[in-house]
């Protein structure tokens, strides 16, 4: 029998990039149900992450730009391209982008990275382009040039598809959480304080997935409640756990230098609280 020790994989450093805001929101926007905590009433902040180890690069989500911005109401501070511009990375150059799910702030901007492979899950595509779509309380959330950009990608085979868990690297794995839409994934990563989990809408806020209170813009209520479990599961701690547009990730984490600060954070170090 083997003793040698378990070999941890090299980790990645992972970064949070604040895109855009939108203030101006009450609890029933956050919250379904009643609710009667002080801070129930948060904006809400748009991340895209990056995973960095070497040469390895990951893009997690492509956010939404210019136009979708004025349509929707949202306070556009820099196009997720020029975010990663920030952390000196072409992007040009990515080759490899984690779709977590298909909505209009996760799924945009897919032309300002020409060279990229998508990865998503089959739910998702089948979510997205399917009977549900015929109902405008589903599809409200989706952008129909965001989801035909994203058709002309699998017909130039630029996606790969993926159902369920999948491990895309070493210390860097999807898996298939729903609730939200019909094929959430959320990202599990490696990286030098342990293994983060990178929860996108599995939870928008701290608030959702600390109270088991979901958020209202939900495909499946039961299965986001389930998709807290496998969160928690996949992450070392509860301060393992980003989610997906708390304006806190950017009061607790640290900015890589001075000039980034309100625009980038580090999340392979620890939060402050």
């Amino acid at each position: 029998m083997s003793t040698a020790p378990h070999r941890h994989p090299d980790p990645f450093e992972v970064y949070a990039i604040r895109y855009a805001h939108h203030a101006n929101r009450h609890a029933a926007d956050n919250y379904l149900g009643p609710v009667d905590f002080h801070d129930a009433d948060s904006a809400l902040d748009y991340f895209v992450w990056v995973l960095r180890r070497g040469q390895e690069v990951y893009l997690v989500d492509t956010g939404f730009g210019e136009e979708a911005a004025t349509q929707r109401g949202r306070q556009l501070l820099l196009r997720p391209a020029q975010g990663l511009a920030l952390l000196n990375i072409d992007p040009k150059s990515i080759r490899d982008i984690i779709i977590t799910h298909l909505h209009y702030d996760h799924a945009g901007t897919l032309g300002d990275f020409p060279a990229a492979t998508l990865h998503v899950q089959d739910a998702e595509v089948n979510f997205a382009t399917g009977r549900c779509m015929c109902h405008p309380t589903m599809r409200n959330a989706y952008d129909i040039e965001d989801v035909v950009g994203f058709v002309r990608k699998v017909y130039a085979d630029r996606v790969k598809f993926h159902r369920g868990t999948v491990e895309l690297a070493s210390g860097l794995s999807l898996h298939l959480v729903g609730g939200h839409t019909a094929g959430l994934q959320i990202v599990r990563v490696y990286t030098q304080r342990g293994w983060v989990v990178l929860a996108s809408d599995a939870t928008h806020l701290y608030g959702n997935i600390g109270r088991n209170a979901p958020f209202p813009l939900v495909h499946n209520v039961a299965d986001m409640l389930e998709g807290y479990g496998i969160v928690r599961a996949m992450a070392d701690s509860e301060a393992h756990i980003v989610p997906g547009h708390d304006p806190q990730v950017m009061q607790r984490y640290p900015a890589p230098n001075a000039q980034l600060q309100s625009k980038v954070v580090r999340l392979d170090v620890a939060p402050s609280a």
